[in-house]
């Protein structure tokens, strides 16, 4: 049996989600319809048009704000002589919810992929050169992912940078905290290896 040609639609909207199969649509879909009421999914629909109409990328960092700058960079006590490049806003939220980063962020919006057409003119490249120029800046944290398009952007921010008197460094990947090496696989192992430090 088809479902209406409404909640078809709904369905479909819904998998356009990151992860979300068909079936996992269609519960939602049907949570929607049969078990919100009236005003709660007119609250779920005036949440998703506000929440489209406010967010905004901010125009130093490229983090996720609703104001004219995000907080972060208004906040008079981070610590301004480091700014830590990110892939997404999401990796800055799980960074900050670990609460040990204080300086400024930066985020690309993505990752270099010369084979999926992104090279660096639809990253947000452009808007970190004139902040690497500051004089308080004194160090750039690359914290792109441990994938073959995040090396690639952190090899490029690099290389741009070679010639600047900043310390640029790449976060440490390795053996989570509580793992046993033994479940660990022989990449995680050798980067872990390989970002050994004295203690």
């Amino acid at each position: 049996m088809r479902f209406p040609q409404s909640l078809e639609a709904l369905i479909t909207e819904f998998m356009k989600y990151p992860g979300i199969g068909r079936k996992t649509a269609e519960r939602f879909a049907l949570f929607t319809i049969h078990r919100m009421d009236g005003e709660s999914a007119q609250a779920f629909a005036a949440a998703l048009q506000n929440a489209k109409a406010a967010i905004h990328t901010c125009p130093t960092c490229g983090h996720l704000t609703d104001a004219e700058r995000c907080e972060i960079c208004v906040d008079p006590l981070r610590d301004g002589t480091r700014i830590l490049v990110v892939e997404s806003a999401k990796d800055v939220f799980s960074i900050e919810k670990a609460g040990d980063y204080r300086g400024l962020y930066h985020v690309l919006n993505g990752a270099l992929s010369p084979i999926n057409g992104i090279g660096p003119e639809e990253l947000n490249l452009k808007a970190l050169w004139p902040r690497v120029q500051d004089e308080h800046v004194k160090e750039i944290i690359v914290a792109t992912g441990a994938t073959q398009e995040g090396e690639a952007t952190a090899m490029y921010i690099r290389r741009i940078l070679k010639d600047t008197d900043l310390l640029v460094t790449r976060i440490a990947y390795g053996v989570p905290v509580g793992a046993n090496l033994e479940f660990a696989d022989d990449a995680t192992l050798a980067k872990a290896i390989q970002n050994r430090r004295s203690f």
